[in-house]
């Protein structure tokens, strides 16, 4: 499992982990000097403001809860001990996955309980997890990202496996399987409509600080086979040169119509995205960065996350840079640059996505297997002045650290506190 999820995708031949993971732009106060570098102002050190975070995966247990049919007790002693361990690491953001396969962590009128809670989707689990996590990741100063994805519905393709009384059961038409799981439509405006008020409210019921999405929006290829939608490409594609274009302008909807909900409802809840950390191959689009990814988010998820961030739609990127400086493919020191590059002059935060879960792992290549690598990355992205900060996927890999990678990022650049950047 890898990434903010756990998908396979190629990089230029080789196998690559990606993630599970209004009009005008945002303005931010990310304070000033190097990254989590103090600086001094009138005799004092002063850390400037930085995102230090972590995924929380809920999806098949991945990290939280550690098996479904826990006792609410242990559940929730579960998750506190992760509030505290971003704590003990100094870090300041927790992104807490709760709407993992078109259910939830909270009690919805929507959607069904998730069933990596009790092991029966629908099933209450007896407490209010989201809401929990909010109140006792303030009590310890942290942020809490409530982390959705809008449009997975199964990790099979068996309808009726789903609960009784699911959106998708009651809406057939909306849900199509592709790649051996279900998904909902995304070329359909009730569906677009729906992910959005099912999403929307957690926003309007709880204090999150930020909705984060992750890298899936149309998933990724899956070698011969065919993402079904020409019915709504039928119905609804006319006008675009071709069915990519049409499905682009469909996760364009689905960005901006949710980025002007949220700024209705609450007006100082931050929206993030944490892409795959490849917009397009320079080979593809001179706009592109100097990469041979296999996988192009652009072109393949039909997901135009430069575009987002140049017309301002959303307050931080965090493309998920799940690779090592010097991989040729895909090196961190390409694509940190070209990032920081992207975001200059938008109003919008960079955050990077950190591959934590490849430290130590034998089936990564050697510079993994080097406990320093992560913080030559944070070394890196500190000579570049758009980067606000880190997340580290995932959650279980901070706690357990196999290899000391984590304790070597906070040993190294994580020596005093840091609050996150903020809206203003």
């Amino acid at each position: 499992m890898a990434g903010a999820a756990g998908v396979v995708a190629g990089v230029a031949g080789t196998v690559a982990m990606a993630g599970d993971a209004a009009s005008a732009p945002a303005r931010h106060d990310s304070g000033a000097g190097s990254a989590g570098t103090p600086e001094r102002r009138g005799g004092h050190h002063v850390t400037r403001r930085e995102l230090r975070g972590m995924w929380v995966a809920t999806v098949a247990n991945l990290d939280w809860p550690s098996k479904p049919g826990l006792t609410a007790a242990a559940q929730r002693a579960e998750l506190i001990g992760y509030l505290d361990e971003a704590v003990d690491r100094r870090l300041n953001t927790v992104i807490l996955q709760v709407r993992p396969t078109a259910d939830a962590l909270w009690p919805s009128p929507y959607e069904p309980w998730a069933q990596y809670l009790t092991g029966v989707q629908g099933k209450d689990p007896g407490w209010d997890p989201l809401g929990t996590a909010v109140v006792e990741a303030h009590a310890r100063g942290l942020e809490l990202h409530a982390w959705f994805n809008p449009y997975r519905v199964a990790n099979h393709t068996d309808p009726s496996r789903l609960v009784a009384g699911h959106p998708a059961r009651l809406h057939p038409d909306w849900v199509l399987p592709y790649g051996g799981k279900l998904y909902y439509n995304p070329g359909i405006p009730e569906v677009r409509r729906f992910v959005q008020d099912a999403m929307l409210d957690a926003v309007r019921r709880y204090d999150i600080d930020a909705v984060h999405w992750d890298d899936y929006f149309y998933p990724y290829p899956v070698a011969g086979q065919e993402f079904a939608d020409d019915a709504a490409y039928a119905k609804y594609g006319a006008g675009f040169p071709d069915r990519a274009a049409w499905r682009r302008d469909n996760t364009d909807r689905l960005v901006r119509e949710t980025a002007e909900r949220i700024k209705a409802i609450k007006k100082n809840v931050r929206f993030g995205i944490s892409p795959f950390g490849v917009w397009r191959n320079a080979s593809t689009d001179p706009l592109g960065s100097a990469t041979k990814a296999g996988v192009q988010t652009y072109d393949d998820l039909h997901a135009d996350t430069r575009g987002w961030i140049k017309k301002g739609w959303i307050d931080y990127i965090c493309p998920q840079i799940y690779w090592n400086i010097g991989l040729a493919a895909a090196d961190y020191a390409t694509l940190v640059p070209w990032w920081n590059e992207v975001v200059r002059g938008t109003g919008v935060d960079l955050f990077v996505g950190e591959a934590l879960y490849k430290a130590g792992d034998p089936a990564q290549p050697a510079a993994w297997q080097d406990p320093a690598e992560l913080s030559r990355h944070l070394d890196l992205a500190a000579d570049h002045d758009q980067v606000r900060g880190h997340v580290y996927f995932s959650g279980k890999d901070v706690v357990q650290d196999p290899i000391g990678a984590m304790s070597r990022v906070v040993a190294d650049h994580y020596r005093t506190r840091a609050r996150p950047p903020r809206l203003t």
